[in-house]
């Protein structure tokens, strides 16, 4: 590969730690010549994810995009630092430890919204925000999982959240179409990151799959990474409203 993303500005949302998706993401994007800017929430990841910021010479800055005013604010950040974005990557999500460890059916309704609100609506909040910095048009990336449209054990509400996502994406990739602007999602296989430690039994989880999955192994962070400098990239010019599968083939599985 060399420098795909070069002159390309790109935003991603939702780096957490060295461990997670957005993170392998975040360095890929860089290998390939992008300008970055990453955000963070609250106090407590600040530190982490500004750190991570300077390795990369990206720019960071704070957002909760369950906030219309941060996200507004965000995008008058970038405005100021320069302008336009010709990617957007969206990895966030969230529910609350409990809904994840129990029955489905027994989900609160508190704990329902929640990540609906974090996991789902976000996606369109931030599109809103933020695609009018895409002026040329440009590329919207999430991220998805299989227990979207099949049954996954403990991963609950989840699930259905990131099913409201996937149907997010083909809706905003119609509605954003004719500007230029491409939406997908990425369906990566379980990876081990801080937030899949959440989802009970998640190791069993990773070696189901290893033990399954037609090419007989777990899903790397790179891989992720990767397509989603294809989708961001000249390369993925003529792909929207897609959900790729990048899970080393577990979802062509019927048992």
């Amino acid at each position: 590969m060399a420098n795909l993303l070069e002159g390309k500005t790109a935003l991603i949302l939702g780096v957490a730690n060295r461990w997670s998706l957005a993170w392998a993401i975040a360095q890929a994007f860089h290998r390939e010549g992008a300008r970055l800017a990453l955000t963070y929430q609250g106090d407590r990841q600040r530190e982490v994810v500004r750190e991570l910021g300077r390795e990369l010479g990206a720019l960071v800055l704070s957002c909760d995009v369950t906030q219309d005013s941060e996200l507004e604010r965000l995008a008058a950040d970038l405005r100021a630092a320069g302008g336009g974005l010709d990617a957007i990557v969206h990895s966030i999500a969230f529910a609350q430890r409990e809904d994840l460890s129990r029955p489905f059916l027994e989900t609160s309704r508190s704990g329902y919204l929640v990540a609906q609100e974090v996991s789902a609506s976000s996606l369109v909040a931030v599109a809103r925000a933020l695609v009018p910095l895409m002026s040329g048009g440009g590329s919207l990336t999430t991220l998805t999982y299989l227990g979207s449209i099949r049954v996954v054990p403990n991963y609950n509400v989840m699930g259905v959240a990131k099913a409201a996502l996937e149907a997010s994406v083909r809706y905003l990739a119609n509605e954003l179409g004719p500007q230029g602007v491409r939406v997908n999602a990425i369906s990566a296989g379980p990876v081990k990151t801080a937030s899949a430690r959440g989802i009970k039994d998640f190791s069993k989880m990773l070696e189901g799959v290893a033990e399954r999955a037609p090419l007989r192994r777990n899903t790397e962070p790179g891989e992720v990474a990767d397509t989603a400098v294809f989708l961001a990239s000249e390369l993925g010019r003529g792909v929207t409203g897609n959900i790729l599968f990048v899970d080393a083939g577990f979802q062509l599985l019927g048992m």
